[in-house]
């Protein structure tokens, strides 16, 4: 007696050791915590850009995927939660690559942004985002202690990759960026940061080619990815010194610009190039190849570059989140800029045939949302509107799913944990009311979002925030 006592005790110690604790912040938004769930008769699409498989029974075990089949053929655990999935959907837990812990802040003609540390993470998890990585950083130290917080279940959010502040010389006044004066900063921003637990790291407009290498250099040395918004040096550059990832699919490309000048950035002659590149010129279909040679990853963002005319005024429907103040300045823009975006249109539908025909050839694409911008791209509502955008675009629905979730999973290389609903996996997953191939704005009605196996409650995690999106 006394040795199965002993037993019993051990396993339950196992069990407290394993098991997730939540604080009461975080507790308020779970609404699945149990050991085993079985969703019954859902509609599955995996992440792997396989066919769309219907009347499926998903087990959750834990934190991990048990079991996944025909529901006629999979026998469910007789302790087994049991959500029915009739007419619901479930896809694999958002895995998004161009996120920021910042958003638009205004002050008269001045461009700024400020630090959203509470309001969203909340979102990126209640829009289906259980992995991201924010593509540089305002406050690297807040972004840090938010991922350390999360993971600890102090606070809610997604998993986090952590990237550097922007590594970037001084261009435009945006006073929530470094200027680095020098080639030799690059090499201890690199190394300052690593040291503090940044994993990845972010190039900007004004770089020299000379920069990106002594970046590419440091970060490769410690197995660390780099990225870049860029203008001063080309994408067929970058990507040749080997440039990991390049950021807004091709409306960042200054390859179009015949006057461009050596490590110079010229952002007017930059977008009047790209608005006036031919759709099928022999430039973007070498670039293109090059890129895929050279297994460069694209980031597509498409949110932030929607055009304003016949379209929502925060795409994905997000105007309840935002403060009554910065929704005033945020629609006193979109209401100068409708009827006037045609070029903008222009260069948002060139840029997402670009991206199809890149990825159709064999290319590396991830997605992505940058709420910054006219203040229109808010986190998680952005997130499930770039996959509306994708679909839009003619993606097919199956590769959509796969960009967003199973390529980001890739690129981060946790391909083998996460990324698609497989047997083994991490039980990131979404279960959305509604069928997406019928409609993809069912995207929008997300029921739970589980991380780890615990299910989040989407539409509390939205409503926690209505209105605080631009004070903190």
């Amino acid at each position: 007696m006394k040795k199965l006592i002993l037993v019993i005790t051990l396993i339950l110690c196992v069990l407290r050791i394993t098991a997730q604790e939540f604080s009461p912040r975080v507790k308020q938004f779970i609404s699945v915590d149990t050991s085993t769930v079985a969703i019954k008769n859902v509609t599955v699409i995996d992440g792997t850009g396989n066919a769309i498989k219907k009347r499926q029974t998903l087990i959750i075990k834990d934190k991990s995927i048990l079991d996944v089949g025909d529901v006629s053929k999979l026998k469910i655990p007789k302790d087994a939660l049991i959500i029915d999935g009739t007419g619901k959907t479930v896809i694999p837990g958002l895995v998004m690559l161009h996120e920021h812990l910042f958003y638009t802040k205004f002050f008269e003609n001045w461009f700024s942004v400020g630090q959203m540390t509470f309001t969203f993470p909340r979102l990126y998890l209640a829009g289906g985002v259980t992995t991201m990585r924010t593509a540089g950083s305002i406050q690297p130290q807040s972004d840090l202690n938010v991922k350390q917080w999360i993971s600890e279940g102090k606070m809610t959010g997604p998993k986090m990759d952590v990237t550097s502040p922007f590594i970037e010389r001084e261009g435009p006044p945006i006073a929530e960026l470094g200027f680095i004066k020098d080639t030799k900063e690059v090499s201890e921003m690199v190394n300052y940061w690593a040291n503090r637990g940044v994993t990845s790291f972010k190039l900007y407009n004004n770089v020299t080619k000379e920069d990106m290498k002594v970046c590419l250099e440091e970060a490769h040395k410690r197995g660390f990815k780099v990225t870049g918004h860029l203008c001063s040096v080309t994408y067929e550059e970058a990507s040749n010194l080997g440039i990991d990832n390049l950021e807004h699919g091709f409306m960042a490309s200054t390859d179009f610009d015949e006057d461009k000048d050596e490590d110079i950035c010229d952002p007017f002659n930059a977008r009047t190039s790209l608005t006036t590149e031919p759709v099928d010129s022999d430039k973007i279909n070498r670039l293109i190849d090059i890129l895929i040679k050279n297994g460069t990853t694209i980031t597509t963002t498409p949110n932030v570059f929607e055009p304003y005319t016949n379209r929502e005024l925060i795409p994905g429907g997000g105007e309840s989140a935002v403060t009554p103040e910065v929704l005033k300045d945020v629609k006193y823009i979109y209401d100068r800029s409708i009827g006037k975006d045609s070029l903008t249109l222009e260069r948002f539908n060139k840029n997402l045939i670009w991206l199809k025909r890149f990825y159709d050839k064999g290319g590396k694409l991830v997605a992505g949302t940058d709420p910054t911008g006219a203040g229109r791209t808010v986190a998680g509502y952005a997130n499930q509107r770039t996959i509306e955008i994708l679909v839009e675009a003619g993606f097919p629905l199956e590769d959509v799913i796969k960009i967003c979730t199973l390529n980001g999973a890739t690129y981060l290389e946790q391909q083998n944990t996460i990324g698609t609903i497989e047997v083994g996996k991490l039980a990131d997953i979404i279960l959305i009311d509604g069928d997406l191939k019928t409609d993809i704005k069912n995207i929008r009605n997300m029921e739970i979002v589980f991380k780890e196996g615990v299910g989040f409650n989407s539409q509390k995690l939205f409503e926690s925030v209505k209105g605080k999106v631009g004070l903190n």
